[in-house]
């Protein structure tokens, strides 16, 4: 690493007097990436505003005639946002580099800038977006040869389940052919054990492919929130015929403790997943029946129409 940056230093010190425009915008978007994969963000800043000043016109402004070169720097910025989780920034940058229409930008470039939309917008909670931005990153990653398509694929994997959608992203014919790829067959399996809503599956998946699945920061990131939404689901189901329930009970057929219980009952209630009360003397819960039934109708409602519009999303991709 220090040797390359020394070569790169070196190279742009030499290019000083050369005028050779191109080759000194090349080495610069390397050393960039170099500094990015270090985590030296201060050094990343410096050489992103040469970067950008190479690229604007006499007012101070964005040259659109050198798109191609704009969005190679909008990328390495956007990498270092998405590391910084600076999603203020990200988002601003993001939508910039879409509106670049003057570049035919290579589409590993352009897998880049989409992953990291795909990420800011499921940090935000924008599951849908989030899902199509993967799609396309992946998309754009495969045309390129880069191996990122995997990662990339486990992301759209991951949108899916969040979107709490019952249709399977391996459906697809751009991602079919890797639905067997040793990579990913971790997350096809963790991907039906989630909308079968077994939970028992669902955790067995996750501690058997353990480095598979969470070694990846940003997998990481979002179990949790899976897990509870799995656990949601069976806990609606179980506490369906009941009007009343022992929570020590719900613990047990969880497989998680009574105050991780307690928690994701508040959370139902809150929310209005479910209508009732804790008793926490008597460790019970206590449901309303006359709210159930509404409830249930409206849950139904939100899940019909989240299926509706995947469904419109999938039409539009396919015409």
């Amino acid at each position: 690493m220090d040797l390359l940056q020394e070569f790169y230093e070196t190279t742009l010190e030499a290019l000083k007097d050369a005028k050779n425009d191109r080759l000194w915008f090349k080495t610069n978007t390397k050393l960039g990436k170099l500094y990015l994969e270090r985590e030296e963000y201060g050094k990343l800043q410096k050489i992103l505003r040469q970067l950008h000043q190479s690229c604007q016109t006499d007012d101070g402004e964005d040259d659109l005639k050198k798109g191609t070169q704009l969005l190679e720097i909008y990328a390495l910025e956007i990498q270092m946002y998405t590391a910084q989780k600076n999603n203020k920034k990200l988002k601003a940058l993001y939508e910039q580099s879409l509106h670049i229409k003057s570049a035919i930008p290579h589409p590993l470039i352009m897998g880049v800038i989409r992953e990291c939309g795909g990420k800011m917008h499921l940090r935000e909670g924008e599951f849908e977006k989030a899902h199509t931005d993967f799609f396309e990153a992946f998309k754009n990653y495969d045309e390129s040869g880069s191996p990122r398509r995997t990662t990339c694929l486990k992301y759209l994997v991951l949108a899916n389940m969040l979107m709490k959608s019952g249709i399977n992203p391996f459906d697809s014919q751009e991602a079919k052919p890797y639905k067997n790829d040793p990579e990913i067959l971790a997350m096809t399996n963790l991907v039906s054990a989630y909308q079968n809503n077994d939970i028992t599956e669902f955790e067995k998946i996750l501690k058997t492919n353990h480095s598979n699945i969470m070694d990846d920061p940003f997998i990481r990131e979002h179990i949790e929130e899976l897990l509870r939404n799995i656990r949601t689901q069976v806990l609606i189901k179980l506490i369906k015929p009941y009007t009343r329930i022992h929570i020590p009970f719900i613990s047990k057929e969880l497989n998680i403790d009574v105050a991780d219980v307690e928690s994701l009952l508040v959370q139902c209630i809150l929310d209005n997943t479910i209508h009732g009360r804790i008793d926490q003397v008597n460790q019970l819960l206590e449901l309303d029946h006359q709210k159930r039934g509404g409830a249930r109708y409206t849950a139904l409602d939100k899940w019909t129409n989240q299926l509706n519009s995947l469904n419109q999303a999938v039409v539009s991709k396919l015409a």
